[in-house]
């Protein structure tokens, strides 16, 4: 039945559990059944048989089982299982070398046919090339490990049985029709595994909530099935406890039993519509729930169970309304009295209690609405307190036989109830007192937080800004400073002013908490600020205040000083600047020539400029003094010049370069003029030249005036290339180095030359001739004779000796000597 089930993929009836011979016939008759069931014809196979292990009759069951549920489903072009399943092996194993499958026995003997099925499916399991047709036993073994261990085939045969003999048909078309099997599903495997996951994902999901809903069901129907039986049994002879005990029971079942099945009949609902609504999705059939498991039925269940609940209840209430009806009136009495004076007992020492006393606002409301609940208990029981009154006194009416002491006792009851109210009133008012004190004490305190948290943010602000650093350059800004602070000591008054009333706040708060001995009254539940914190603030900023006065005070004075240094700075550089730049103006005229004075004059003027100058010393040293302080006192800027010591250092420093080397520049016009002899006129015309061209004011002329100036003083430069070669050449002597400039004094030069006769070189070396005798040399004596003394060593020091036959050691040569005096040797 086992192997039935597994291979056919379907259910069995169940076997019978029993050891004995008739329970096994019975199981085998079962399976046999089964195969009959699925149109196979057993002959002459009986279950007795089978039980008692014939073993011919069990391999031929088994073989009807292999070729109805191994072999049979095989089918190709319509033909028989077997027929079938060797075409498909001649087809597959056509195209192979040695193999040729006519029949289930001797065309496997090989194991060539094996091995070709294996390679034409899974050609990465074997080489098919390597096998060879005399090796069965390796071919056969080949093919089996291959299949047993990659293709989940179990090896059924044995080689040896194959090769040496004839090997039996039936176990050949088993085993083969396991490759058929297994080949024949590796193409569509994995595309149906796909399709079939998908599907059976939903399914499951669907079965899921099928099965959620029918356990669901199943325990909500028998919960309910099991809870009716109790509601609606109904017991003539109960006791009032009985029933007392039902009620609870009763009221416990509606507390903890019936909330968790109301939550568990909505999840089933909605589990319902869920799966309904999936099913509707997915193209499925609506799901129907097993019989007597509908929403309807749950729906009318629960309605069943409601009713027996309403009618339970009413029922209980009816019966203990009877019961108690019945029950004797002194043991009514006695009942409600016991349960009077256990609900009265400590009562009178709780109301006298003081506990409130120490207690904070939040604990006394919590006593307070204690109180208020008791109150409310103490209204509930007053009708008990009427109804032991009432039984008491039909208890006398009817002449109750121990009516004193019911009596007494209900007296008892009365006295203490009117001393209950009292003593309630009486805690009410002093509870009342108590709460206003306390509210009174917390509306301190939060007025307190709320002053004092930003008072307290002020101070902390104050005391920063009192001694916050600050730079400043002008009076100017030391002045805002100090109005900036004049204005927060103006508001110095107004914050006293809140200093005192928070303090005012914290003062009534300490007498209040002092004179009702009110614990923990002091502690500020609103804030962590304390009295002493802003008092301690309010202090630092009483005393930073003089402080930083003081501080700025100083500060003002120190920018007054500033201001000082700066007015005398300005003072005298306002006067020195301008004569500086006065005199520089003036020894540029002279230095240009503009005045047109005598060169001697100019020269006189100049060095009554360079006096004025020098006299003027002690002003610039006295400037020095006050820009020393100026720097000490960190002054950067100064809005009264603008004229820096800087400034007037260097114009100072140029105002003498430029005296001296004007002086310079005149003493050297006057060594011209006199070496030269040309007159006072010409050195005007040619100073009155050269100043007209140089348009600038500059002192120096380019190419193209210096030209111009050429041509106005009567010197003829030619148009032609020739006249542009002779003016090269004049700029290559008054401009050796190629600056593009002219100055007068190499203008002046070149006039003077081209103007006045002036020594040359071959009128030096002729002079030298007549001192020599005629002779190409010279004799260092014949210059100490004709040549004052130190004229003489100069030239002795500075000849080359002179090279040629026939003359004496110490010659000199004067021809090389005189042409570097002039430029044209390299001597």
């Amino acid at each position: 039945m086992l192997l039935l089930e597994v291979i056919s993929g379907e259910t069995l009836p169940k076997p019978d559990r029993g050891k004995m011979r008739f329970h096994k016939i019975a199981n085998v008759n079962k399976a046999l059944d089964f195969i009959a069931s699925k149109g196979v014809k057993l002959v002459s196979i009986g279950a007795e048989e089978i039980v008692d292990g014939n073993l011919k009759m069990t391999l031929g069951m088994i073989w009807t089982i292999i070729l109805r549920f191994a072999i049979q489903d095989i089918s190709v072009e319509e033909m028989t299982a077997k027929e079938g399943l060797l075409l498909w092996c001649q087809r597959k194993t056509a195209p192979y070398k040695n193999v040729n499958v006519q029949n289930f026995h001797t065309s496997f003997k090989d194991g060539l046919a094996f091995c070709a099925l294996i390679h034409r499916h899974r050609p990465d399991l074997l080489d098919y090339s390597k096998l060879s047709k005399d090796d069965p036993l390796h071919n056969l073994n080949l093919a089996f490990d291959i299949a047993e261990k990659h293709l989940d085939i179990p090896r059924m045969l044995d080689p040896d049985d194959i090769s040496d003999g004839v090997p039996d048909e039936r176990a050949v078309m088993t085993y083969v029709s396991s490759y058929y099997h297994t080949f024949s599903g590796l193409q569509k495997a994995e595309m149906a595994a796909n399709r079939i996951c998908k599907v059976l994902k939903v399914n499951q999901e669907n079965e899921r909530l099928m099965e959620e809903y029918e356990r669901l069901t199943s325990d909500l129907l028998e919960w309910i099935r099991r809870t009716l039986p109790w509601l609606q049994a109904r017991q003539q002879d109960n006791t009032l406890a009985d029933l007392q005990k039902k009620l609870e029971e009763y009221r416990l079942y509606r507390r903890n039993h019936k909330p968790p099945r109301v939550e568990q009949k909505a999840r089933l609902e909605t589990n319902f519509n869920t799966l309904q609504t999936k099913l509707r999705l997915s193209n499925r059939p609506a799901y129907l729930p097993s019989e007597g498991k509908t929403v309807t039925d749950i729906a009318n269940a629960w309605k069943q169970l409601e009713g027996c609940e309403k009618s339970f209840e009413e029922w209980l209430l009816s019966e203990m309304m009877r019961l108690e009806r019945l029950e004797h009136l002194a043991k009514k009495f006695k009942h409600k009295a016991d349960i009077h004076e256990g609900w009265t007992s400590g009562k009178e020492e709780m109301l006298k209690s003081q506990d409130f006393r120490n207690c904070k606002l939040n604990e006394l409301k919590a006593l307070k609405k204690k109180h208020e609940a008791f109150e409310s208990d103490l209204a509930a029981h007053q009708d008990r307190v009427e109804q032991i009154a009432a039984i008491a006194q039909e208890l006398n009416a009817l002449d109750y036989y121990d009516s004193a002491t019911i009596n007494a006792r209900c007296q008892k009851i009365c006295d203490q109830w009117d001393r209950l109210g009292t003593q309630t009133t009486t805690r009410r008012n002093a509870l009342e007192e108590t709460e206003k004190l306390l509210e009174k004490i917390d509306q301190l305190h939060l007025e307190f937080a709320k002053r004092a948290a930003p008072f307290n943010n002020w101070l902390d602000g104050a005391c920063e800004d009192l001694v916050d650093m600050f730079i400043v350059h002008t009076i100017e800004e030391i002045q805002g400073l100090i109005d900036a602070h004049n204005q927060f000591k103006a508001t110095l008054g107004e914050a006293d002013k809140e200093n005192q009333a928070i303090m005012a706040l914290v003062n009534e708060v300490q007498r209040i908490a002092q004179q009702y001995q009110i614990p923990g009254g002091l502690d500020n539940p609103y804030t962590t600020l304390t009295a002493q914190v802003i008092s301690t603030k309010w202090s630092e900023v009483r005393k930073l205040v003089p402080q930083r006065d003081n501080t700025l005070q100083l500060e003002l004075k120190k920018q007054q000083n500033n201001e000082s240094l700066r007015r005398q700075f300005a003072e005298k550089a306002n006067g020195v600047g301008p004569w500086i730049e006065k005199q520089m103006d003036a020894v540029a005229a002279i230095g240009m020539g503009m005045h047109g004075s005598v060169l001697e004059d100019q020269l006189n003027r100049l060095k009554d400029y360079e006096s004025a100058v020098v006299s003027n010393k002690a002003i610039m040293e006295e400037m020095e003094k006050i820009h020393q302080s100026v720097q000490e006192s960190m002054i950067f800027e100064n809005r009264y010049t603008q004229y820096t010591m800087e400034t007037l250092r260097v114009g100072w420093e140029q105002l003498l370069t430029s005296i001296n080397r004007t002086i310079n520049e005149v003493e050297n016009q006057i060594l011209t003029r006199d070496s030269k002899g040309i007159s006072q006129d010409q050195l005007n015309e040619f100073r009155s030249s050269f100043n007209h061209f140089d348009k600038n004011r500059i002192g120096r002329l380019n190419a193209d005036e210096f030209k111009s100036s050429l041509i106005s003083l009567g010197y003829s430069i030619g148009k032609d290339r020739q006249g542009e070669i002779d003016f090269q050449r004049i700029l290559s002597i008054v401009d050796p180095n190629s600056t593009g400039s002219i100055h007068f004094d190499a203008f002046l030069d070149f006039m003077t030359r081209e103007n006045v006769d002036s020594d040359t070189a071959e009128q030096v070396i002729d002079s030298f001739r007549i001192l020599a005798g005629d002779k190409p040399y010279i004799l260092p004596e014949e210059l100490r004779r004709e040549l004052p003394p130190d004229q003489a060593e100069y030239c002795i020091q500075r000849m080359q000796p002179f090279v040629g036959p026939n003359v004496p050691s110490e010659a000199l040569d004067y021809m090389s000597f005189s042409t570097s005096l002039y430029g044209e040797s390299d001597l």
